[in-house]
């Protein structure tokens, strides 16, 4: 029995709990009523239902969470217990891959083996899949009905399910909270484990203040001085990112967003903000080859036809043009939103004080709508600094410390997929690099958001 029909069998049983308990509640709770006991009834009906068919279904759903992740073992042992087992190599690598195999076999993911001692394992492994198949779906089962009686059983008028039924809530809602929480606690304790192993073989001050990043010179043996040096590596991230990408953004944005509040018809309007968003919906690969194919060599051309020698295909100024198109949508709808929220009659009292549309705007309703304003750019910001695919197909992967916008740069994203790439060995600082690199970006980010969060405090007002 495959998985989603297991999971459906369940919901089925669930089902038949819920209802059956329902009825049951209402029974005796028409029977308390009767015989003049209404106090005696403490729960609804439904909050039963809801009892009985989550002991029906927690059990079972935890019990086939954590056979999902035993059984391929216990399979594993059963094949390699089998006769046809025993003439399999003693190296663990090629031992591995016959296994996958003849389990790829087994399963249709493959359909025929390029290593003939896979072949000998396909029956063993069809037959311990299917015992181990039909035992893990028997033992759901089981628990399911186990779970389901208990709790039946203990459905009477004066049993609390509502108190049981709103913990359970809670302690989910609890738990779902503290998934984003502890997700970030697991990525700064990587970080800052990862980041100390490579502050331990390369100076920190080297690191942040050096001028030259050459890692695969380290990783060819030439030592880890003078190769770990960011510094080109930020400034490629905030020239691309904060830079030149806000110089688009930002404005365009800002005036998107006071049109289509301020001057667009309704008509327009209702066409113009849903295409105007579509553009974050758009893949970041589509958008690099816009860059890489369209934007760069435009600029090439125009580099040269001003005077500017030596103008790279590959640029800065590219990637940060189609970067600030692509985070318009963020800017734009934030702004959008904040100054939709302005009060109206503080726009009709401008106007009425003798200020024009233009003043009203500059005056009234920008300021009022700084702090979704600011909470927009931020996204924005955050957005392009993280923006890898753009930058490796139209800024190139050179970490240079320069001006011009012509030229090639790279990120600090760009770099740490480049180190990540492939086989790496986790003992190097080459691939370290990527995770401190990795922490110097999350301070930032963090840092980034503090300040923002005292200007939108410092300029928030209330209106009524």
């Amino acid at each position: 029995m495959t998985g989603p029909a297991i999971l459906l069998l369940l919901a089925g049983l669930g089902a038949i709990a819920w209802v059956s308990a329902r009825a049951r509640a209402l029974r005796l709770a028409g029977v308390a009523r009767a015989s003049g006991r209404r106090d005696a009834v403490h729960s609804l009906p439904g909050y039963h239902g809801w009892y009985v068919a989550l002991w029906t279904l927690i059990p079972a759903g935890i019990f086939l969470a954590v056979w999902a992740n035993v059984s391929p073992g216990l399979v594993t042992q059963s094949v390699l217990a089998d006769p046809a087992a025993q003439s399999l190599p003693m190296d663990g690598f090629s031992r591995s891959a016959i296994l996958g195999e003849a389990r790829a076999i087994a399963t249709g993911a493959q359909a025929g083996a390029f290593n003939p001692a896979a072949n000998a394992l396909v029956e063993p492994y069809r037959t311990a899949l299917s015992h181990y198949g039909i035992a893990g779906v028997v033992l759901a089962l089981v628990l399911a009905f186990a779970g389901g009686a208990y709790a039946f059983t203990r459905v009477r008028p004066d049993f609390r399910a509502r108190t049981r039924v709103e913990r359970l809530v809670m302690a989910t809602l609890l738990i779902a909270s503290l998934i984003a929480i502890i997700t970030t606690l697991g990525i700064v304790a990587s970080l800052l484990w990862e980041s100390f192993r490579f502050f331990s073989m390369v100076n920190p001050i080297d690191f942040l203040f050096g001028t030259k990043w050459s890692p695969q010179s380290a990783a060819m043996g030439y030592g880890n001085e003078d190769a770990f040096g960011a510094v080109p590596l930020f400034w490629g991230t905030i020239f691309i990112g904060a830079i030149i990408a806000m110089i688009v953004a930002i404005p365009l944005g800002l005036m998107s967003a006071i049109y289509l509040t301020q001057y667009a018809s309704p008509t327009v309007r209702k066409w113009m903000k849903p295409t105007l968003e579509m553009l974050a919906g758009v893949p970041t690969v589509v958008y690099g080859y816009f860059a890489a194919l369209t934007i760069a060599p435009a600029l090439r051309d125009f580099a040269v036809m001003i005077g500017i020698h030596g103008a790279s295909s590959e640029s800065a100024l590219a990637a940060g043009l189609v970067m600030g198109v692509m985070i318009i949508p963020f800017v734009s709808s934030m702004a959008d939103d904040s100054i939709a929220a302005v009060p109206q009659s503080m726009r009709d009292g401008s106007l009425a004080m003798g200020a024009t549309t233009s003043e009203t705007i500059s005056r009234v309703l920008i300021p009022a709508a700084l702090p979704g304003v600011v909470g927009g750019v931020l996204l924005a910001v955050s957005r392009a600094i993280g923006e890898t695919m753009i930058v490796v197909m139209a800024a190139g992967l050179a970490a240079n410390l320069t001006l011009n916008p012509f030229a090639s740069v790279t990120t600090v994203t760009t770099q740490i997929v480049q180190l990540l790439t492939g086989d790496q060995e986790f003992d190097s600082a080459k691939t370290l690099a990527a995770f401190a690199l990795g922490l110097v970006l999350f301070i930032v980010t963090l840092l980034l958001n503090i300040v923002a969060l005292r200007v939108v405090k410092k300029y928030r007002e209330a209106y009524e």
